[in-house]
C-alpha cells in the first residue's frame, strides 16, 4: 500500500489529537488504530479518521471482575474513538471481524512504548491472526455484507441525507461490493494485507459517491449477496475448518504479558 506522505501527515496529526481522550481517561493503552476507508485506500478528501484504541484493565478490576471497558467517544467533529479492552479486542479478532482485524494491517497506529515490544509479536504474526479460524472469516464477512443489504434502504438519522437524495445509502453498496472481491481474494488465499486493498477502487470510490440508480443498487446488491451466500455454501461443504493455533497461542502471550506489566507497574506504583 503506497502511502502519500502529506496524507499521512494529516492523519497522523489528527491521530493525536484522538489520543488526547485516551490520555485524559487515565486509562493503560496499548495502541490507537486507524479504523475504515483509510486502511482500505478508499478514502477521499474530508473522509472522517476514526480510531480504535486498545486500553488494559487496573489491577482492581480485574481482580474484582469488572465489567471489560468497551466505549465510543465522540470527538467535536463526529469522530469516533472506540475503547477496547485488550481481552475483547483480541476475542473480536478471533472471530475474524474484518473491522477489527484491519487494525493490525493499518499503516497509521501510535503504538505506546511501554509495550511496544510485547505487541510487536502480535504484529509479527497478523498474517497468521488474520486467518485463525477460516469459517469464522468466511462467515464475517457474509454477514457483514448482510448487514450492509439492509442498511442500504434505512433511514438512519445519519444517512436520511443520502436516502433522501438517492433512495439509498451508497456507502452500504460500496462497502458490499468490497466485501464481495474481499471474499473470492480470502478464499483463494491471498493475503490477508493484499485482500484489504480493492482492486476496483476508483469504481468503489463512484459507487460511494452514488453513480448508481437505485433500480440498479437493487439489483446490485441482490446479486452480490446471493453470489456471496453460494460461494460461502460452496467454501464451507469442500474446505475442513482450521483452527491456528500457533495466532491463538501469540494473543493469549501478549495478553498475559502486556497484563503482568502494567499490573506490576501499578503495583509497585502504589496506584489503586
Amino acid at each position: 500500500m503506497m502511502i502519500d506522505f502529506e496524507k499521512a501527515q494529516k492523519i497522523h496529526k489528527r491521530m493525536e489529537e484522538h489520543l488526547q481522550p485516551v490520555l485524559k481517561s487515565h486509562k493503560e493503552w496499548v495502541g490507537l488504530f486507524l479504523q475504515g476507508s483509510q486502511n482500505y485506500n478508499l478514502d477521499y478528501e474530508g473522509s472522517d479518521i476514526d480510531t480504535k484504541v486498545i486500553v488494559i484493565p487496573n489491577f482492581t478490576d480485574f481482580v474484582l471482575n469488572a465489567k471489560p471497558v468497551s466505549t465510543t467517544h465522540i470527538m467535536e467533529n463526529d469522530e469516533h474513538v472506540d475503547f477496547k479492552d485488550i481481552r475483547l479486542m483480541f476475542d473480536c479478532i478471533k472471530k475474524q471481524n474484518v473491522n477489527f482485524v484491519e487494525i493490525l494491517f493499518t499503516p497509521y497506529s501510535i503504538i505506546n512504548p511501554k509495550y511496544a515490544d510485547l505487541f510487536q509479536s502480535v504484529l509479527d504474526a497478523k498474517e497468521d491472526i488474520a486467518r485463525y479460524n477460516n469459517y469464522a472469516g468466511v462467515n464475517c464477512i457474509v454477514g457483514m455484507a448482510l448487514e450492509k443489504q439492509k442498511a442500504m434502504e434505512h433511514p438512519y438519522p445519519a444517512t436520511i441525507d443520502k436516502i433522501e437524495k438517492f433512495g439509498y445509502d451508497p456507502k452500504q453498496l460500496h462497502h458490499a461490493l468490497r466485501l464481495r472481491e474481499f471474499l473470492t481474494r480470502y478464499i483463494d488465499g491471498e493475503s490477508y494485507a493484499d485482500c484489504l486493498i480493492s482492486k476496483q477502487g476508483e469504481y468503489l470510490r463512484n459507487v460511494k459517491l452514488g453513480c448508481h440508480s437505485l433500480d440498479e443498487a437493487r439489483a446490485l446488491m441482490s446479486t452480490t449477496i446471493q453470489s456471496m451466500q453460494e460461494d460461502k455454501q460452496r467454501y464451507m461443504d469442500t474446505v475442513p475448518v482450521c483452527i491456528n493455533t500457533y495466532a491463538d497461542q501469540v494473543l493469549r502471550t501478549a495478553t498475559v504479558n502486556i497484563l503482568k506489566r502494567a499490573f506490576l507497574t501499578e503495583i509497585q506504583e502504589g496506584g489503586d
